[in-house]
């Protein structure tokens, strides 16, 4: 009975202990709020949107005036030879492509736009992740993820406001 009882109070303990392990082994960061906190940040998401702004004003403009050259060319067409038809149509084409390729080269997947994003957020994630991995350290987790990949969380493992404290710290 004696074994079976310290048996018992041993398996209690060990589970308990383990319990208590895993709870300091994870943390969780919501790195939204953690941007928004960074006035670096700020800066950076300004100036992408200037610039994205001012690529998207010239695209309308090239737009624009595509179009006006288009409904100019369908008034005149009727009043043209084959040969003036082919070369208007041509120098459309033309335009259009030119059009595309600027939209694309501003916005594309490998745009300006988004090189121009990781120039400016790479020293801010970099600048996140050493703070994670100081408070990780001090805090003793052994892994942290992304809130935004987290279903749920106890407010317990969030380590948010550490994180942005220690970046407001290192920027003293």
């Amino acid at each position: 009975m004696n074994k079976i009882l310290i048996a018992s109070l041993l398996f209690l303990f060990f589970i308990f202990s383990i319990n208590v392990q895993s709870q300091s082994m994870l943390g969780v960061v919501d790195v939204e709020t953690v941007l928004k906190e960074m006035p670096e940040a700020l800066d950076a998401d300004k100036r992408i949107k200037e610039i994205g702004q001012k690529w998207q004003d010239t695209l309308i403009q090239l737009r624009t005036g595509l179009q006006q050259k288009f409904e100019q060319y369908q008034k005149q067409k009727s009043m043209m030879q084959q040969d003036q038809q082919l070369k208007e149509e041509e120098a459309l084409q033309a335009q259009n492509m030119q059009m595309v390729q600027y939209q694309e080269e501003k916005f594309g997947q490998q745009g300006e736009l988004n090189g121009l994003r990781e120039q400016l957020l790479e020293p801010l994630r970099n600048k996140i992740r050493l703070a994670i991995d100081k408070v990780a350290k001090e805090e003793k987790i052994k892994m942290v993820v992304d809130k935004v990949m987290v279903l749920y969380s106890d407010t317990s493992i969030d380590i948010t406001f550490k994180v942005i404290d220690t970046i407001k710290r290192s920027n003293k």
